[in-house]
């Protein structure tokens, strides 16, 4: 309840937004909830995970690139802030990007421009910027793997997803929606039934997977 109080309150706004939590949490619902709720509803809402992309590809991935900027850049390509223009755009993983990608990306926030790979002339976009990571941020600040400056420009309103093992009264509540999702249709005479020993069961579980 207090996640939703914090979604309705930052969505009517265009301020940056950095969900933290341990993986499996529903920081990426919560992001889609905000750009759902927010102005930008009908515009795009374009979501990218840094971790799952090379880091020699993250630069041209955010901003693009022009034609020969390096090898196989053979034609010029908008980058995803410039997909994502009037809209949002989801940054998962924030903590794996890497120094020279968090410069132009301090860059963006403070100056609403993005320059391509290539080239010099900055271009203007109008985006709204949701990051989210599982990593101890404050952690990398103090080891220099994080900028400082461009922490604060993300942590304008912060968000904590609470791990399942911290709101154990949910499971109950997630059993059942899950199991309705999986016999939709289908007759109720033979559905499971949740038993309290079987949810008693689920509240002793570790969870290291939380929700996911």
């Amino acid at each position: 309840q207090e996640v939703f109080k914090h979604i309705a309150l930052v969505a009517a706004s265009d301020l940056p937004v950095l969900i933290t939590g341990p993986t499996g949490s529903g920081k990426e619902v919560v992001a889609r909830a905000i750009h759902r709720h927010s102005a930008r509803h009908d515009k795009p809402l374009v979501t990218t995970n840094l971790a799952a992309l090379a880091p020699g590809v993250i630069e041209s991935e955010l901003f693009g690139h022009a034609a020969g900027a390096f090898t196989g850049a053979a034609v010029a390509r908008p980058g995803l802030f410039e997909l994502a223009d009037g809209g949002t755009i989801f940054l998962d993983e924030i903590g794996e990007s890497p120094p020279e990608v968090q410069v132009k990306l301090l860059r963006t926030l403070e100056t609403g421009e993005v320059t391509r790979v290539g080239e010099a002339i900055p271009r203007p976009v109008h985006v709204r910027v949701v990051a989210a990571t599982n990593r101890d941020l404050t952690g990398m600040l103090g080891t220099g793997t994080f900028r400082v400056d461009l922490y604060h420009r993300l942590k304008v309103f912060p968000i904590t997803m609470p791990s399942l093992a911290e709101r154990l009264d949910d499971i109950d509540l997630l059993a059942r929606h899950f199991l309705a999702r999986q016999t939709v249709g289908q007759a109720t005479a033979g559905m499971p039934l949740l038993t309290p020993e079987f949810l008693d069961a689920l509240r002793r579980r570790p969870w290291p997977g939380n929700v996911r």
